[in-house]
């Protein structure tokens, strides 16, 4: 393997700065590249980026294929005008030196139901979203029953 040499920093995405209580792939992640970039850096390793079971660890995905709702930008959501700025006023967590998982999930979850719900109404990208579960009918059901009944049940095992 002949490769040139780099470097680079390991950083899972939630680790970003951001007014929503962690960080997320939306505007933050991208100043984050630019920065890494800016810097002579070449690589920006993450950890896994599934969704989190108990304890909330990147390392205790409940699906090899499902992406973790924390990681929707809520600034993204706005600018594609399928939240307000008042909502998005609203979903703001206060900084702190640790992530409040119990406040932070149910202001997300709130924001992306209402944000999904714009979306199907409106057909807002209908054939991309048709295009997705199609392509990944495979696990799309099965994940979106399992957490249907994991929710139903308080996040129990």
């Amino acid at each position: 393997m002949n490769t040139p040499r780099s470097s680079g920093v390991l950083l899972h995405p939630t680790s970003l700065p951001g007014p929503y209580g962690v960080g997320d792939i939306g505007p933050a992640a991208a100043r984050f590249i630019d920065w890494l970039s800016d810097a002579g850096q070449s690589v920006w390793q993450v950890l896994p980026l599934g969704p989190t079971g108990y304890g909330d660890s990147p390392y205790a995905s409940l699906s090899s294929f499902a992406g973790n709702e924390l990681l929707v930008s809520p600034d993204l959501l706005a600018r594609d005008g399928l939240i307000t700025q008042r909502e998005l006023l609203a979903a703001r967590v206060p900084a702190g030196e640790r992530v409040d998982y119990g406040e932070v999930l149910p202001r997300k979850r709130a924001l992306l139901r209402l944000a999904a719900s714009r979306a199907i109404d409106s057909r807002w990208r209908e054939a991309e979203r048709e295009e997705f579960v199609r392509d990944n009918a495979f696990w799309l059901d099965d994940y979106a029953l399992f957490s249907d009944i994991k929710a139903e049940y308080d996040a129990k095992a």
